[in-house]
Order: structure tokens, then C-alpha cells, then sequence
């Protein structure tokens, strides 16, 4: 998708096709939190084990990370209109395909389809806006994905615990899955409409064996991730996520002999000579290595210690959510004049908000735990100062040729990154727990969060050096 901005009429149309790939992101975002809420229900239908309800959680995930960069890729050989709607017409098949689903291994099969036509999906979204929006109308556009990225969080929990309680039809938990396929539909034919078509690139390929070895790679390194706390840290699971890494470091090996023979690699090789771009995905797994692992620990503590049903802890969510969506507002128009600043000073008000979280853990119980609100806000709108100018200010320097490429390896390190975080920071709340009391165990959680916070930042400093973004 190269320059399809070239006229006033592509102009004005552009901010249409923004709508379109931003409801597809909702989409996916809402899928990522509704689940959760869900869980219970489904285990009790279904009649799964522990492990089936952790995998229905872990093999979305695994599918998604392990594809998208090929997703991405996939994006710059074919155009981002043809990818994009291949993506969204599977990722509603998969989710009515879930709403159907009669056991737990079909719903585990479902899930892992949903996952991974979302790595076609999802790559596209960034790339769209990395390409459309190049003038001074880009921190704006970014900005709308960020406020996108706020509403789907408030939106899951609360849409979760709402459709699971209001039973609609007789279709219980079923609900959060058929959810998706009206919004796929309508996001199918608008994209169908709307979205220019772009020829596919003469004489380009995917690089087959590289997608392959790469997802056997990442395969090796997440999976054991999210299932080693499942399997108590086995030798084995350190063996396989060293196994991992071994076939990611060959795989960096392979792309550059495809290169070297004139080929077109999975992912820009380009890309790893650029520093501010390699910084900056060291700030992204930081940043996101605090998020995902962030959410688990809170719901775990007000549902488990505190005693709250799943709509209230829902609900304590929302001003979080909100303040996101405003800060996220901000950002865009701050950081047209102060750049990679503005997402550092989210990642200090982020701080702030988690020792502010930390103080009102220590002084309130259930009765009282709807105070928890107010530091949950502060940190939400840090978080949304750092969302939505972090993709942007990584991205920057990623040429129009590698967009998709380089959306793609930022998906892949924000879906590591959350895995690492759950298995990381889950591991030390349930450690902790069992040896003092949730109390202490949330407190040490929100200490790695902060350090991650704060090692964030740091990678942010150091990409402003590099790229002078």
C-alpha cells in the first residue's frame, strides 16, 4: 500500500478507512479482555479442565504471535486491502466458529483460528496509518488509535460481564463470541467499499521457509511462557524456550542468506540496522511486558482477596479506561511538538499512579475497594500518554515498503512481552502469595511493573538519541 493519499478526495477518504481499520482493532481488543470475563462460565458448560480454560486463553495468544509477522509481511506483497479483509473475514468465521463450539478442545481449535487469522488481521491497522498518514495529521490519526485501544479495554470487561449476566436468547458465555460476527461483517463491507486496492508487488513471494522456521522459533519461545506456570517450570520448559531462542537466532541467519540471493525476507533486514526502530522495541516489551501482567494481578486480587463479583471489578476498570481514552487525546496533539517526550512523561505518571496504587492496597478493604478507582485512573492515563505516540515514534523510521514488516515485529514484541509479563509477574503474585499473604503479593507485582515502567523510559531516552524522534 504505497502512497494511495493522492488526491483531495484519497485525502478526505482517508480518515473513513481509519474508521474501518481502528473498528477492526476494537474488534480484536474487546476479544482479548470479554474472554476473560467469561472463563468461569465456560468451564462450568464445558465441563474443561484447568489447563483447557488456560489454553482457550494461551492459544489465542500463541497463534497471534506467532503469525504476525508473516501477517504483516503478507500486507506488503499483497496490499493491505486484500490481507486485511482475508484477516477480518477469518478472524468472524473463527469467532461464530467459538460461539458453536460443543467442547473444550473445539473451543481450544476455535481460539487458535481466531488467533491466527488476527496476525492478518491486526498488522494492517498499523500499517494503514503508518502509510496515510504522513503529513502533520499523523499524531492525530495515531491518537484515534489510542483512544480505540482504551475503549475496547472498558468495553470488554464491561460487555463481557454484561452479556454473561443478561443471558441473551439462552446463549450465555456463547454471546461474547457472536458478538464479533455482525461488527466483522459490517467491517468487511466498508473495507470491501472503501479501501483502495492496491496491485500485488511483480515479482514478490513470501518467504515460506522463513515463516516457517520463524514460527517454530516463537512457538518454542512463547508457548512454554504462558504454559510454565501449568507445568511448574519443568527443565523441559527451559530447554524449549532455549530451544526457541536458538531457531530465532538461525532464523536471522536464513533471512540474510534470502537476501544475499536476491530473495524478499519474512521481515526487512533493514529493520534490525536501525537503531532508534530496535530501541524503540525494547521500549515497546517493557512497556507491554507491564500491561497484560498489570490487568491479571488486579483482577486476581479484587476478585480473589477482596471478594468483588466479576461486573463490579469491571466497573472499578472503567474511569482507568476513560482516562486512557482523554490522555490519549492529549498525546496526539502534544506530541506533534515534543516527540518521544510525551511517552515518557507517561511512563513517570504511570509510576506515580502505582505507588499511589500500591499506598491505597495497604489502607482498604472490601467495603472500600471502589477507591482502588482513583489510582487506577492515574495510571491509565499514563498509559495512554505512551500508547499511542510509542507506535508512532517506532514506527517513524520504517520505510512505506516495510510497513507492514515493520507493524508486524512490533506485534510480535508487544504479544511477547505480555506473555512474558502474565508468566514473570503471575509467577511472583502466586509465589508470594502462598508464602505471606495478596496483599504482599500485589505490592511485589507492582514493583516489577514499575521497574519495567521505568526500563521503558530508559529505551525511550536512548531511541530519542538514535532517530531524533
Amino acid at each position: 500500500m504505497h502512497q494511495i493519499v493522492a488526491n483531495p478526495v484519497d485525502a478526505a477518504r482517508r480518515w473513513w478507512v481509519l474508521a474501518i481499520v481502528v473498528a477492526a482493532q476494537f474488534m480484536f481488543g474487546v476479544d482479548a479482555f470479554i474472554v476473560n470475563v467469561a472463563i468461569p462460565t465456560i468451564a462450568v458448560e464445558l465441563r474443561a479442565s484447568a489447563a483447557q480454560i488456560e489454553a482457550v486463553i494461551a492459544v489465542y495468544l500463541i497463534g497471534y504471535a506467532t503469525l504476525v509477522i508473516t501477517g504483516g509481511r503478507l500486507g506488503d506483497i499483497y496490499g493491505t486491502r486484500n490481507t486485511f479483509l482475508a484477516g477480518v473475514l477469518g478472524f468472524t468465521l473463527a469467532s461464530l466458529w467459538c460461539g458453536l463450539a460443543q467442547s473444550g478442545p473445539e473451543l481450544i481449535l476455535a481460539r487458535l483460528a481466531q488467533g491466527a487469522t488476527a496476525a492478518l488481521m491486526v498488522p494492517q491497522v498499523l500499517a494503514t496509518i503508518h502509510v496515510l498518514f504522513v503529513d502533520e495529521t499523523r499524531a492525530r490519526a495515531f491518537a484515534v488509535y489510542g483512544i480505540v485501544l482504551g475503549l475496547a479495554g472498558a468495553a470488554g470487561f464491561l460487555l463481557g460481564g454484561l452479556l454473561v449476566t443478561m443471558d441473551l436468547a439462552g446463549l450465555g458465555w456463547r454471546a461474547v463470541f457472536f458478538v464479533n460476527v455482525p461488527m466483522g461483517l459490517v467491517i468487511i463491507a466498508a473495507a470491501w467499499r472503501l479501501m483502495p486496492s492496491v496491485p500485488r508487488r511483480p515479482g514478490t513471494r513470501l518467504d515460506i521457509r522463513g515463516a516457517l522456521v520463524l514460527f517454530a522459533g516463537l512457538l518454542g519461545l512463547i508457548g512454554p511462557l504462558l504454559f510454565g506456570h501449568e507445568l511448574h517450570w519443568a527443565p523441559s520448559v527451559w530447554l524449549a524456550m532455549a530451544t526457541g531462542a536458538a531457531v530465532i537466532a538461525g532464523f536471522v541467519r536464513l533471512e540474510r542468506r534470502v537476501a544475499l540471493r536476491g530473495g524478499m525476507p519474512l521481515i526487512d533486514l533493514a529493520l534490525l540496522a536501525d537503531a532508534a526502530f530496535m530501541r524503540g522495541l525494547c521500549a515497546v516489551f517493557f512497556f507491554f511486558f507491564a500491561n497484560l501482567s498489570f490487568y491479571l494481578v488486579m483482577t486476581l486480587f479484587m476478585q480473589n482477596a477482596l471478594h468483588m463479583p466479576p461486573l463490579r471489578a469491571g466497573f472499578i476498570f472503567v474511569p482507568l479506561a476513560l482516562a486512557f481514552v482523554v490522555a490519549s487525546r492529549h498525546s496526539g496533539m502534544r506530541a506533534r511538538h515534543r516527540g518521544t517526550l510525551v511517552p515518557i512523561e507517561g511512563c513517570a505518571v504511570q509510576v506515580i499512579g502505582l505507588a499511589a496504587l500500591a499506598a491505597t492496597v495497604l489502607a482498604v478493604n472490601a467495603s472500600s475497594a471502589s477507591l482502588l478507582a482513583v489510582p487506577l485512573a492515574v495510571f491509565g492515563y499514563g498509559q495512554g500518554l505512551v500508547m499511542a505516540p510509542l507506535s508512532s515514534a517506532v514506527l517513524s523510521t520504517v520505510q512505506t515498503s516495510s510497513a507492514g514488516a515493520g507493524s508486524g515485529m512490533y506485534g510480535t514484541t508487544t504479544q511477547i512481552a505480555n506473555a512474558a509479563g502474565v508468566a514473570a509477574i503471575g509467577a511472583v503474585y502466586f509465589a508470594v502469595q502462598s508464602a505471606a499473604s495478596a496483599v504482599t503479593a500485589l505490592l511485589a507485582s507492582l514493583a516489577l511493573c514499575v521497574l519495567s515502567v521505568a526500563a521503558s523510559a530508559g529505551f525511550l531516552l536512548w531511541m530519542r538519541r538514535a532517530g531524533n524522534v
